[in-house]
């Protein structure tokens, strides 16, 4: 367990614009057919609802809370906001104090049920013309009040693989994600500028004044719906000061044939700004 590294602040003003929502999505995984997956790689995301049904749901639910119970995961990550009181609070505090858990699958039989999810592999398999590998699982959680933002950011800024590598995210939610209380928040096509370089301020991010305002879109869920991503597209997470509690999974899937870089060094030539004579 570590308490979050970085220091909850208010992002600037007109960084998350809510007045763009994509409300619609595919009914089902099953449901997405060959137009879908080509607007897929137009836009860079995919929007599903009734992804999965109400007893995976509160089977990945009580994953979770077991998990954070039990503080059994690879590696817990509190808010910032509960300081060093993380061990001395009561069960139903230390709940919705958590803002991140990774690798959660290997911890809990039910979330490496939802990891392994049939119906969402052959999706992905679809999207990347090959069968899909799990290259990274977790629990994204954004307490009520305290859930700090998540800047704009890529997530192969993340991952030690070639920029040219199709890995997709499958972002699942377990709670009705909306503006208020953190839903996912993309700009569409944005995967097509390829890597962007990323700063640490008040996270490891995207500048501030590289988000493309007037083109964001919210992408609020409910309960069970997906949102699938490509690695590149620029997204992110607002702050919550909402009472609702927001929970959600996810997973990261690599082609099968992916070739990890030999070390950091290379992904940080790429996304890294050190030596690049830039500034943010």
């Amino acid at each position: 367990m570590r308490l979050d590294e970085f220091r909850a602040e208010t992002p600037p003003a007109g960084l998350y614009d809510f007045s763009q929502q994509i409300t619609t999505g595919i009914e089902g995984f099953g449901a997405v057919n060959d137009a879908d997956i080509d607007a897929f790689h137009a836009l860079g995301f995919m929007v599903i609802h009734n992804a999965i049904d109400s007893v995976a749901i509160e089977q990945a639910r009580a994953g979770i809370h077991d998990l954070i119970l039990r503080r059994d995961a690879g590696n817990i990550i509190f808010e910032a906001a509960v300081g060093d009181e993380f061990n001395a609070l009561p069960d139903d505090q230390r709940l919705d104090s958590v803002r991140k858990m990774m690798p959660v699958a290997p911890y809990d039989c039910r979330l490496k049920a939802a990891a392994e999810n049939l119906d969402l592999l052959a999706l992905i398999a679809r999207i990347m013309d090959e069968p899909p590998a799990l290259s990274q699982d977790m629990a994204m959680l954004k307490p009520p009040r305290i859930g700090r933002e998540k800047p704009w950011h890529q997530d192969m800024a993340y991952f030690d693989f070639p920029t040219g590598t199709t890995i997709v995210g499958a972002w699942i939610a377990l709670d009705e994600a909306l503006p208020e209380n953190g839903c996912m928040m993309v700009i569409p096509g944005s995967h097509h500028q390829g890597p962007m370089p990323h700063w640490t301020r008040r996270d490891w991010q995207i500048c501030d004044s590289d988000v493309q305002l007037g083109k964001i879109a919210a992408v609020p869920l409910p309960p069970g719906g997906c949102l699938l991503f490509h690695c590149l597209l620029h997204h992110g997470t607002p702050p919550t000061r909402s009472h609702r509690r927001r929970w959600a999974l996810q997973f990261h899937y690599r082609p099968q044939s992916a070739v990890a870089l030999p070390n950091s060094d290379l992904r940080l030539s790429v996304f890294g700004t050190e030596g690049k004579d830039a500034t943010c």
